[in-house]
């Protein structure tokens, strides 16, 4: 997939998936979905386009949120929303997007950073995570194939959302104890 065409969103919006979305209830840890790696989805189908705009409803209701992957809201899946706009630490946006059986392709510049999740409200940890990153995956409706190529926060966000679809949270990628903090601010 690494054709030049597939190069970016395209200016994919989430009007594309012509659905309204529906907020739903975020689930917490220690919810078995959390915990379970999702299978592959077929990006076209109805029940993924639904899921999809409600994954952006229900993010953007969310104060603070800047992804919400599809194990969050009760689905395994491999379906995640992610919108780094705005947000003091983003360098590299492209606003909101939804990508289904996304994977890390490249992955460089490791460096150590704090992380919150809204499936995990108590608890932040300090996770090493790859500061450039590439990333191929499929949009929701047309089912058409993308390569992002993004850094810093929006590269965090990716990563931390892709660990979901995986069956993975933020603390399983924490160095030890040491590295895990209570929440100080509840946004």
């Amino acid at each position: 997939m690494s054709d030049p065409e597939y190069v970016g969103l395209g200016g994919w919006t989430p009007a594309e998936l012509a659905v309204p979305g529906e907020v739903r209830p975020v689930v917490t840890a220690p919810d078995g979905v959390l915990s379970r790696p999702g299978p592959e989805v077929d990006p076209t189908s109805d029940e993924v386009v639904r899921l999809a705009a409600d994954l952006v409803a229900t993010m953007r209701v969310s104060p603070g949120c800047v992804g919400l992957a599809a194990p969050q809201v009760g689905v395994s899946a491999q379906v995640f929303a992610v919108d780094v706009t705005g947000h003091p630490k983003a360098l590299t946006v492209h606003g909101v997007f939804v990508l289904c059986n996304a994977r890390v392709v490249e992955a460089s510049r490791w460096k150590a950073g704090r992380e919150g999740c809204m499936s995990v409200p108590d608890l932040t940890g300090d996770v090493k995570r790859a500061g450039r990153l590439v990333v191929e995956g499929a949009l929701p409706g047309s089912g058409r194939p993308v390569r992002l190529v993004t850094d810093g926060f929006e590269a965090r966000a990716l990563q931390h959302e892709i660990d979901h679809c995986a069956g993975l949270l933020f603390l399983d990628r924490v160095a030890g104890a040491h590295a895990v903090y209570q929440r100080k601010v509840y946004l």
